[in-house]
């Protein structure tokens, strides 16, 4: 694997998996770590990290199920608290005991903000997040469509999808290969990744686990629409609103300041997301749906929006931040350069109140 200079890779023995990690930066830097999202790995972020200034030690792993990372189990009914432990765990390894800097993408942000509960942490950057109360199948103030989750969980990915991600898959014949699925909701449609660059993030997404362990999770039978409820293994029910759920971060103390970007043009996390259910029922395209009564689009951003204002109404910092040409990885699109800017002096802010 041939990574741009500035950039190193290796992997870390801790007590709890071995964990690759993508790593810039002098190592008595101050740390900061990177968590990708579903379906990615530590190596997205890499111009980011090449990006930084020098005072910083940039740390982003490939968590467990994806990338290089020893691969073991999830177990999804701790949500994302397998990947905070995790992070915990490569922090110990590292022999980093001063709270570090920490931001999530997506999934990677629900993680954060379970870590952040755990452990004190510098500062808490959300990119675009998964909701506070998961994904999928919940109403506006986080209570569930049904009683057993029913729309959230493994039963919800595309087999198809999930055929051609095992099968590694590189074509463009389908809307659900891999690199379709790349092109229309990790960057705007508009938006033209470098053909080498865009390879490589390819073959970071070929590298994760696919099935009962991964993506996209298990699944039980539900007599509710659309037939399924969530499981307890993999990926997709980890984020299910029935295990993952980070509202908890209202009662952190000390309150860490937080940064949430969001891209106004993300369809992965979004108010009535196409790739949630409740959407996906109302545009007809799952036969059955009982209506915005019974199982409403979910309003992630809103979900957000609203916990992060309670955040700040208790005395805590928040900064928010709109791009408006960028999808779902600001980092990664027409807004990297907007994003490293702000994410770097967000981050001297939070060092210089914390001094």
């Amino acid at each position: 694997m041939e990574l741009p200079a500035g950039l190193s890779a290796c992997t870390v023995e801790t007590d709890r998996l071995s964990v690759h990690v993508y790593e810039s930066g002098p190592a008595d830097g101050v740390p900061v770590v990177l968590l990708h999202g579903n379906l990615s790995t530590g190596r997205f972020f890499d111009q980011l990290m090449l990006a930084a200034p020098s005072r910083y030690r940039l740390l982003a792993p490939d968590m467990r199920g994806f990338g290089r990372t020893e691969r073991v189990p999830l177990d999804a009914t701790r949500g994302l608290g397998d990947w905070a432990d995790d992070t915990e765990a490569l922090l110990r390894a590292l022999d980093i005991t001063r709270p570090v800097h920490v931001a999530g993408w997506s999934t990677g942000g629900a993680a954060v903000a379970a870590l952040a509960q755990q452990r004190p942490v510098a500062s808490l950057t959300l990119i675009d997040p998964v909701a506070p109360h998961g994904f999928g199948g919940v109403r506006d103030d986080g209570t569930p469509c049904f009683p057993d989750f029913a729309g959230s969980g493994g039963g919800t990915g595309s087999p198809d999808f999930t055929a051609r991600l095992a099968a590694g898959d590189r074509s463009q014949e389908s809307p659900t290969s891999p690199l379709s699925v790349l092109r229309s909701s990790y960057w705007p449609q508009d938006f033209t990744m470098p053909p080498d660059r865009e390879a490589v993030l390819l073959d970071e997404v070929l590298l994760s686990e696919t099935g009962d362990d991964g993506y996209p999770g298990d699944a039980q039978p539900s007599a509710n629409w659309p037939g399924v409820a969530p499981g307890t293994r993999g990926i997709l029910n980890a984020l299910s609103p029935k295990h993952c759920d980070w509202s908890g971060l209202l009662h952190v103390e000390p309150q860490p300041p937080v940064l949430w970007v969001h891209g106004d043009r993300d369809i992965v996390i979004a108010d009535a997301s196409p790739w949630e259910m409740g959407a996906l029922g109302q545009a007809g395209q799952v036969p059955g749906w009982p209506g915005a009564e019974v199982f409403p689009p979910q309003q992630m951003v809103s979900q957000i929006r609203s916990l992060l204002a309670d955040y700040s109404r208790t005395g805590g910092s928040v900064r928010s931040e709109a791009f408006a040409e960028s999808g779902h990885a600001p980092f990664l699109d027409s807004g990297a350069g907007r994003f490293t800017e702000l994410l770097y002096d967000f981050l001297d802010e939070a060092e210089a109140a914390a001094s």
